[in-house]
C-alpha cells in the first residue's frame, strides 16, 4: 500500500442542465468580474452566449476571450493575458475542452504571478494567490477540470510544459452531459479515446495508490462501456453522462497518480508533425500497454483494470487478461476510427531518434511502471509504424 495525500480542490456539479446553476456557483467563489475563456467551435454552438447570459442574469460582469486553439501555446495565453488586464477581471470560466481550461488556468498564473509560462513548469511554483476558476468542460476527454496542472506549449519550441500548482485548480467544475452532444463525431471519438488512455495510464503507474486507483478503476468502467454508445447514439445523454463523468474521475486520477509513456511518446507526434493528441495517445497505448506487461506487477494491474468491466477476470490468468486488455483497447481505437499506423498520420520515420530522444525526456515517462530510456521509445514508434495484423507491435 502506497503512502498519499488527498485533498479534494474541485467541487463537482454534475447532472443534466446544471449548467443552469452556474450564476449562482461563480457569485460562490466571491468573483464579480468574469473573464470566460472559450473557443470559436463554443462560440458557434451558442454555448458562450448561454454561459454569457446566466452569468449576467446573476449580476457577474461578464468579459470573453475566444481564440483558444488546440493545443494552446504561449502566445495564445499571452494573448488571453491582454484581455484579462484590460478587464480587470477577478475570476475565470474555463468553458470547452481541456485547451480552453488549460488557457485560463496558464492565464491566472501569469495575471497573478507575473513572469513567463517557463516560470512555472513543475510544481508548486506560484507564490502569490490565484483567482478562482469554474471549468465547464464540454467534451470528455482531458479530465483538465479535475487537474491543478496548465498544459502550455513553447509557442518556438512546440514542447509542452506542464505547470502545476494547487491553486491552479478549478474551485467548481460543473458536468452538464448536454453540453457535450453538440460535438462533432470525430471530437467525441478522439476526446473519448483520450480519456480511456488516462485511465488505463493512471492504473499502473509508479505513483498510483490505493484512492488513485479507485478513480482509475471507475473511470475505466464508464468510459469502455459509454464510448460505443456515444459513437453509435450520440444524442444519448445517458451515455454522455457516463463519458463525462468518467472522464473526469480519471482527470482526478492523473491528479493523484500522474501519466506514462504512452503520454510520453503522444507529444512529440503532436510537437513535430500535428497529430491530434487523442490520435497520438491511443496509437501509441497498445504498444506501450504491451511494453510494460514486463513487468509483472504492472501485468498484474492491467489484468485487475480488465477485471473491473468483465472484460477478463484475474482468476483466468494474468497473461490472458492483458492480451484482453490489449485487444479491448485495440477494438475501441478502431471503432474512434484511429490511425492504426504513425506512416498513416504522416509521421516520417527518420525523425523516430529525436522523438525518441524528447519522449524520454517527458516528465510524464519517470512515471512509468516499467523503466524506459530513448532505445525503448525507438522500438515503441517503430512498432506503430506497423498497423495491426501486419505484425506484432512491440514485444519487450
Amino acid at each position: 500500500m502506497l503512502a498519499f495525500d488527498h485533498q479534494p480542490r474541485t467541487r463537482l456539479v454534475f447532472g443534466p442542465d446544471s449548467i443552469e446553476r452556474v450564476g449562482a456557483l461563480t457569485r460562490s467563489t466571491g468573483a464579480t468580474r468574469i473573464l470566460l475563456v472559450t473557443d470559436p467551435g463554443i462560440i458557434a454552438a451558442g454555448h458562450a452566449a448561454r454561459v454569457s447570459s446566466l452569468l449576467q442574469a446573476a449580476g457577474l460582469e461578464v468579459f470573453v476571450f475566444d481564440r483558444v486553439c488546440v493545443n494552446p501555446t504561449t502566445a495564445t495565453v499571452a494573448q488571453c493575458l491582454e484581455v484579462a488586464k484590460r478587464a480587470a477581471i477577478d475570476g475565470f470560466v474555463g468553458l470547452g475542452g481541456g485547451s480552453s481550461i488549460d488557457t485560463a488556468k496558464g492565464c491566472n498564473f501569469l495575471l497573478t504571478n507575473g513572469g513567463e509560462m517557463k516560470d512555472y513548469c513543475g510544481v508548486g511554483k506560484a507564490s502569490k494567490p490565484m483567482l478562482p476558476l469554474l471549468a465547464i468542460p464540454t467534451t470528455a476527454g482531458t479530465g483538465s477540470e479535475c487537474q491543478s496542472a496548465a498544459l502550455i506549449a513553447d509557442a518556438v519550441t512546440h514542447l509542452k510544459m506542464a505547470c502545476l500548482d494547487p491553486q491552479a485548480a478549478a474551485r467548481i467544475a460543473i458536468l452538464d452531459p448536454v453540453l457535450t452532444v453538440s460535438q462533432p463525431t470525430r471530437v467525441t471519438a478522439v476526446t473519448g479515446i483520450d480519456a480511456v488512455a488516462h485511465a488505463v495510464e493512471t492504473a499502473v503507474t509508479t505513483k498510483r495508490n490505493a484512492l488513485s486507483l479507485m478513480y482509475s478503476l471507475e473511470a475505466f468502467k464508464l468510459c469502455v462501456t459509454g464510448l460505443p454508445q456515444v459513437i453509435s447514439r450520440p444524442h444519448d445523454i445517458e451515455a454522455r453522462g457516463r463519458m463525462l463523468l468518467g472522464a473526469a474521475l480519471a482527470g482526478t486520477a492523473i491528479e493523484n497518480s500522474m501519466l506514462g509513456a504512452a503520454h510520453s511518446a503522444a507529444n512529440p507526434l503532436t510537437a513535430h508533425f500535428d497529430v491530434v493528441h487523442g490520435n497520438a495517445v491511443g496509437i501509441m497505448l497498445p504498444h506501450v500497454v504491451r511494453f510494460n506487461g514486463g513487468n509483472l506487477e504492472a501485468k498484474r494491474s492491467y489484468a485487475e483494470l480488465a477485471s473491473a468491466p468483465e472484460i477478463a477476470c484475474v482468476s483466468g490468468g494474468i497473461e490472458a487478461a492483458h492480451e484482453a486488455l490489449i485487444a479491448r483497447l485495440e477494438s475501441l481505437l478502431n471503432l474512434a476510427g484511429i490511425p492504426r499506423s504513425l506512416a498513416d498520420c504522416g509521421v516520417s520515420h527518420d525523425v523516430i531518434p529525436v522523438m525518441a530522444s524528447e519522449a524520454a525526456r517527458q516528465w510524464t515517462a519517470s512515471f512509468n511502471p516499467r523503466p524506459i530510456n530513448t532505445q525503448d521509445f525507438v522500438q515503441l514508434y517503430q512498432a506503430a509504424f506497423v498497423p495491426r495484423g501486419n505484425g506484432d507491435g512491440f514485444q519487450g
